[in-house]
């Protein structure tokens, strides 16, 4: 088994370009949360005033909608969420400057060329282990949109949260490459 990669946000262009697709990553330090309803404000927000409720340079969002913290909890199960969903917003997010993004699932084109272009990558969460997940995430903080309910933007803590790199700056795809050993062992 091989081990993983210890990182820590915010991210850095070295960092980002130390990182290739299929390598297992535990990430420690502060993420964003954002899923459809809050990129879509965040985007209009943007449009309107120049600004982000936060700032997205150097930083990760994790694409989640986390469930309420039990007693004794900071956070109920957060699982990733579908990433393929915020594709039409994660171009623009790159150019002002996110570095990186967590969910499940492959990206579209666009955003790969984007990751390219801006030096940034999509982390792929594991799938079905949200309470699992969870457990790393030490602290929680609200940003903004907390009428949002669960797809407000919050901000979490992670202690060595672990991912796999999806897509890297150099075009790796680690769903590409397991498509292609799959069609491989089918023949």
């Amino acid at each position: 088994m091989s081990k993983a990669k210890i990182i820590t946000t915010p991210l850095t262009d070295e960092v980002i370009e130390s990182l290739m697709a299929g390598e297992k990553v535990l990430i420690t330090g502060w993420v964003y949360t954002a899923r459809d309803a809050a990129h879509k404000r965040m985007l209009e927000e943007y449009e309107k005033t120049g600004k982000l409720p936060f700032d997205i340079k150097g930083q990760i969002i994790y694409y989640v909608g986390p469930t309420p913290a039990k007693p004794g909890q900071v956070i109920g199960s957060a699982g990733p969420t579908t990433a393929y969903r915020m594709d039409k917003y994660t171009p623009k997010l790159l150019e002002l400057g996110l570095k990186g993004t967590i969910g499940k699932g492959w990206r579209g084109p666009e955003v790969k060329e984007a990751l390219k272009k801006y030096k940034a990558v999509y982390f792929a969460a594991y799938g079905g282990t949200a309470a699992l997940l969870s457990k790393h995430i030490t602290k929680v903080e609200m940003v903004a949109y907390e009428d949002l309910g669960p797809e407000a933007i919050r901000k979490l803590y992670f202690e060595e949260f672990p991912v796999i790199v999806a897509n890297d700056i150099y075009g790796g795809d680690v769903f590409e490459e397991g498509q292609k050993k799959y069609r491989k062992l089918a023949i």
